[in-house]
């Protein structure tokens, strides 16, 4: 058997520490961004005799993890032990200790045993010690950041909230992350729920929604739309990219406006892809809107907030960047060329690349609802855009990989056609004003920050 443990001091209460712990949606928050991990059935919190069992992978292999919670008291510790899993042996002691009225200490103890004896512990034991020391400076990290944002809005209480596009990317880490605040998130699902299920039916494509469903919600968070990023666009496409935007957005809009009881605040995805290529020059909210496809849909994407807007709702119209995420979306794509060596700057790699941390942008979410202020467009972006050759080079140098092949802008147009000059080619130099006059709290301001955050690489 093998101690591991890992210690750290929180300015918050031990009871509330553990009332986060304890809370849905925080496994999802402390599962590390550049794990692939899947929850396959979850029975409980942390209560005495829950179980959980999710999946994994490591390299090709798929794994699968079942856990039994035990021990727990309020307040002061709880044990997650291994059923099945990678490890021979493995019991996690997590302790919540007091230190004074406002200050606590979590304590992870692992006591764990490897495969194969003493063999697995020559072949892997120093591996998975890194690896835990690497896992649980990102978990006590990530508890730590947030429970204070959720502090910061402690005041408004707990809230009902809406979630559209719950299951990707973002609406599913934003779930998690409100659930660790206490909120009650209602998915918006295109399958009809089941009677106990926290979801609300709607299917945009038949302009279906049970608005009855929406009563009494205190706020709603609209991310759906189809991906645009997934094939060459033709016409067929582009109608579609568009329709699974503006008609499912209006669809929702109409069905707030006439609640009886309407939410405080529609905060609705929309995109950067609202201003064109517009080369070095600096966007603002005020700036005008581009000329091409992307950026029409995003006009008619967020006109079609208004009836929400004139029924008295709070509008944010959230002009979202690229999104860094080690366990999704652009990030995760450019992982294995980079991986192998094969990066390169695309086109010129003079375009600038407005991007977000995945964090941040949660936060920016939060930010947002909470905030009476904010309507409208919302940049929600990192305050530094960087040009595509500064990306690369600095995603190379987080990974520890050269980035020598560049990938030609012609070649870009002959694979991926419009989308590809729309998404890789273009430039969109936005800065997010709004956000630094309110003085939002950015977790990750700096490119080399955020990917090492979400890659879980740290500074040699």
């Amino acid at each position: 058997m093998a101690d591991f443990m890992y210690r750290s001091s929180f300015q918050v209460p031990a009871q509330e520490l553990f009332r986060w712990h304890a809370r849905r949606g925080a496994f999802e928050r402390l599962a590390p961004p550049w794990e692939k991990i899947r929850i396959v059935s979850s029975e409980g919190g942390i209560e005495n005799g829950s179980r959980l069992v999710f999946s994994f992978r490591k390299g090709p292999l798929k794994l699968k993890w079942e856990a039994v919670h035990e021990g727990c008291v309020e307040g002061k510790v709880f044990t997650d032990r291994q059923v099945e899993g990678p490890f021979a042996e493995w019991v996690h002691e997590h302790r919540f200790i007091e230190n004074g009225p406002e200050n606590s200490v979590l304590e992870d103890g692992v006591r764990y045993a490897l495969p194969m004896g003493f063999l697995g512990r020559v072949a892997a034991g120093r591996r998975v010690k890194r690896a835990l020391d690497r896992t649980f400076s990102f978990r006590h990290d990530r508890t730590a950041a947030d429970i204070e944002r959720h502090r910061r809005f402690a005041s408004a209480g707990t809230w009902k909230i809406a979630v559209s596009g719950a299951t990707g990317l973002v609406g599913s880490s934003l779930a998690a992350f409100l659930g660790g605040g206490g909120h009650s998130i209602v998915r918006l699902s295109r399958r009809r729920p089941a009677e106990a299920e926290d979801a609300v039916y709607w299917n945009p494509s038949l302009g279906e929604i049970d608005a009855k469903g929406l009563e009494g919600t205190d706020a709603v968070v609209h991310l759906a739309g189809e991906n645009i990023s997934e094939g060459r666009w033709n016409p067929a496409r582009k109608a579609s990219i568009r329709r699974s935007r503006v008609e499912g957005t209006r669809l929702l809009a109409s069905a707030l406006a006439g609640l009886e009881c309407p939410p405080k605040v529609l905060v609705c995805a929309s995109a950067i892809g609202f201003y064109g290529d517009r080369g070095d020059e600096v966007l603002e909210e005020d700036g005008t809107s581009g000329g091409d496809f992307l950026a029409s849909v995003c006009r008619d994407w967020e006109e079609a907030t208004v009836e929400a807007s004139q029924a008295g709702i709070r509008v944010v119209n959230l002009r979202i960047g690229v999104v860094l995420a080690g366990r999704g979306g652009a990030l995760r794509k450019m992982l294995t060329p980079f991986s192998f060596g094969l990066g390169g700057r695309v086109g010129s790699g003079r375009q600038y690349m407005s991007w977000i941390g995945l964090d941040d942008l949660l936060g920016v979410i939060q930010f947002c609802l909470f905030t009476e202020g904010m309507a409208g467009p919302v940049n929600a972006v990192a305050p530094c855009a960087v040009t595509n050759a500064a990306f690369v080079k600095t995603l190379a140098r987080v990974m520890r990989r050269p980035a020598v092949f560049p990938l030609p802008a012609p070649v870009v147009k002959a694979v991926f056609g419009e989308m590809g000059k729309a998404l890789l080619l273009s430039s969109t130099r936005v800065r997010p004003a709004r956000l630094l006059a309110a003085r939002f709290p950015f977790l990750q301001p700096d490119l080399e920050g955020a990917l090492r955050s979400e890659l879980g690489l740290r500074m040699k």
